[in-house]
């Protein structure tokens, strides 16, 4: 099943991981077949909001929400369930520092095309 760890940190702490620690960590996740994708992110000073209301859409300037600890990065992993992915997340060095969100993965594709071929089938 597969699980998104969201790395959420107050970048005024980040400095006291080191880009090494991650990259190892990254490294070893990758060579142990668990990762998908992972990436760290800019600053929250880079981030825009989009909103579309009523049609319109509206631009801000910053995070989605006013927080103390920002998303920082994220690691799509593989894990046989819950208890896997909450293993391999407490590894992730900025837990050390901050918090790492654990999201199943809700296969949004799968189950549409699912759907589309049931109906399909039931229609011959």
């Amino acid at each position: 099943m597969k699980y998104l760890c969201l790395v959420y940190l107050d970048e005024n702490r980040l400095h006291e991981l080191p880009d090494e620690d991650c990259v190892e960590f990254d490294t070893s996740i990758r060579n142990s077949g668990h990762c998908i994708a992972s990436e760290a992110l800019q600053s929250v000073q880079t981030a825009t909001t989009v909103r579309v209301r009523a049609g319109k859409m509206s631009i801000t300037d910053g995070p989605f929400a006013e927080t103390k600890e920002q998303l920082a990065g994220f690691y799509m992993i593989e894990a046989r369930d819950l208890n896997e992915a909450i293993q391999i997340a407490s590894k992730i060095p900025p837990a050390r520092v901050g918090g790492i969100e654990v999201r199943p993965v809700r296969p949004i594709r799968e189950a549409v095309a699912e759907a589309q071929a049931q109906r399909q089938s039931s229609n011959v």
